[in-house]
């Protein structure tokens, strides 16, 4: 048997197809975080795959909010039991998994806050253990995130931890095996870090308290990998062998206790997956007895790109049986996919999401979001426009036929530049020689660079319409001359008596990104950033080294090189 846990960032990360993506993992058990998908944006050909059964949990709050996960179970491996969630709130029929502990410390709303966010889902399967049939349970979760700006994340992610351990101690003492597994957002060792902050209180953060109480102690191996080198910074006050009062266990460190760098999360931001500089933060932690009788091997896998995360697999010797129906949480019993009729309210949805998503259906992957089906339709999907052209409707009213008799009467119509809007109107006997013109700077000359019907990069580079041009009109016609003597091309560049003037103009208003200097320790140059942490120097940007984040020992990851941005500049 194969499990696999993957945070992928997006459901979108299958670019290559779902079912081949999935495929490629290899697994009979795979469970995905950070979906960022709701029910309303599931599509049919995300949720069934040829192949396999899948189950989902939704963030109950705002649309394509970060959160959300999903198991997928090949069809020899469909689970008896399902449910979504770790407070046995969201269960509503009968195929739920039970066994939901002491929650009397939480309140009512305090529970439903905890599972509000689709952070959970739950599969309960049949496996065989030499000869004997047993239960497993996979509990695949997306731990919160503590954001040091908000303090009020910091007790939401411990309150999920202790409900999840609740829930996962429950299950266990009713008996069979139990793993839990998924992004945990808790790097536990120094072992597991790029770059551990103060070691000596790094075992102080809460999460990690929270890990050394929930597992069992570690291999006495582990406490020998600062001798050995290869572990550097491996907290060895377990080294005796000390046996925690946790039920479950790290699998990878199980059989890999002292191998250093082994990380399975990287900044996209700062390019540290080509320097490893990362955090081994998702984990496969089973219940004792299964990791140690029925355990072949834990690994990550660096290799397998996609996302910032990399997947985690675990290798069992036990054998699955498959249930011969999937239980009603699986996606192929939602309404919207059996083809049932439903309710008049699954159809009242927004006009221009209903468009954007049934002319996309058959031309974008379907893990796409609503928001990025309408940013690639084509043009003609978006207009109505079958070649390019606008089409004109069939009769048009007379008063609209009147207004454009009126128009076309009243002269020229002329299209003036940008520069325009930011000049000064003209006073005096400019406006009087606009008047004379009827709105033609030229004094009504139609055979001017301006004139209706030229190109469209004539239009362009016209004079603004509002304006009398700045030299006499003796110039304009040798310009003509000299066009004329070309072939008759317009110039691609307007003569204006005061050339220079617009350039000066867009160069002060468009000054475009300031030179980088060159970093001291490699003489490359530097990036630019900007900066969007709250407080005073939100939106001030700087120059930093261009290469990846790294350890400072790497000469090749990002050196130290740093140096604000000039206001003004």
């Amino acid at each position: 048997m194969k499990i696999v846990s993957w945070n992928i960032n997006g459901i979108r990360t299958f670019k290559a197809g779902i079912k081949k993506s999935l495929d490629a993992l290899d697994a009979d058990i795979i469970c995905l975080q950070e979906t960022k998908v709701t029910r309303e944006l599931l599509d049919e050909r995300t949720a069934i795959v040829e192949g396999y059964n899948s189950y989902f949990s939704f963030s109950k709050g705002r649309s394509g909010y970060s959160e959300g996960v999903a198991t997928f179970c090949k069809d020899n491996a469909t689970p008896f039991a399902a449910e979504e969630g770790l407070t046995g709130l969201l269960t509503n029929h009968s195929g739920a998994v039970g066994c939901y502990g002491d929650q009397a410390e939480f309140s009512d709303e305090e529970l439903q806050t905890l599972d509000s966010e689709g952070r959970a889902i739950i599969t309960q399967h049949r496996i065989v253990c030499g000869e004997r049939e047993e239960t497993l349970t996979v509990l695949n979760v997306y731990c919160p995130r503590a954001d040091p700006e908000k303090p009020e994340r910091r007790l939401f992610k411990l309150r999920f931890y202790q409900l999840l351990q609740i829930r996962a101690e429950a299950i266990l003492g009713a008996g069979g095996h139990v793993i839990v597994l998924g992004d945990v957002n808790t790097s536990h060792r120094p072992i597991d870090h790029c770059d551990p902050d103060d070691v000596d209180d790094f075992d102080e953060n809460p999460g990690r308290k929270w890990l050394d109480h929930f597992l069992a102690g570690r291999n006495p191996e582990e406490g020998k990998a600062g001798e050995e080198g290869e572990g550097a910074g491996t907290d060895s006050r377990d080294a005796a062998g000390g046996t925690r009062g946790g039920r479950f266990v790290d699998t990878f460190r199980h059989f890999h206790p002292a191998r250093s760098h082994a990380f399975t999360c990287w900044s996209t931001v700062t390019g540290a997956r080509r320097t490893n500089y990362g955090t081994r933060i998702d984990y496969i932690l089973a219940s004792r007895g299964l990791a140690e009788a029925e355990f072949l091997d834990s690994d990550i896998l660096p290799e397998v790109e996609g996302s910032d995360h990399c997947p985690v697999r675990g290798l069992l010797r036990c054998a699955l049986l498959a249930s011969p129906r999937c239980p009603p949480l699986c996606t192929r019993h939602m309404p919207e996919f059996m083809g049932r009729q439903q309710k008049l309210s699954r159809f009242l949805v927004k006009v221009g999401q209903a468009a954007a998503a049934t002319a996309a259906d058959s031309q974008l992957p379907g893990s796409q979001e609503s928001g990025e089906v309408r940013e690639n339709l084509p043009p003609a999907a978006e207009t109505g426009r079958g070649s390019g052209t606008k089409r004109r409707p069939l009769a048009e009213p007379s008063a609209s036929r009147n207004k454009k008799a009126r128009t076309a009467t009243s002269g020229p119509r002329q299209q003036g530049n940008l520069l325009a809007f930011f000049r000064p109107r003209p006073t005096g006997a400019g406006r009087g020689a606009t008047a004379a013109g009827d709105g033609d700077p030229l004094g009504g000359r139609q055979d001017s660079p301006a004139r209706v019907g030229g190109t469209p990069e004539e239009n362009e580079l016209s004079l603004p319409g509002s304006a009398q041009p700045d030299g006499p009109v003796p110039e304009v016609e040798e310009e003509e001359e000299e066009e004329e003597e070309e072939g008759g091309r317009a110039s691609q560049k307007p003569q204006h008596r005061d050339g220079e003037e617009p350039q000066r103009f867009w160069k002060s208003v468009l000054r475009g990104p300031p030179t980088p200097p060159s970093c001291k320790a490699h003489g490359e140059p530097c990036v630019l950033r900007t900066v969007k942490k709250p407080g005073p120097n939100l939106g001030r940007q700087f120059f930093v080294c261009n290469r990846p984040q790294g350890h400072a020992s790497n000469p090749d990851a990002r050196c130290n090189f740093f140096t604000w941005v000039a206001k003004g500049r």
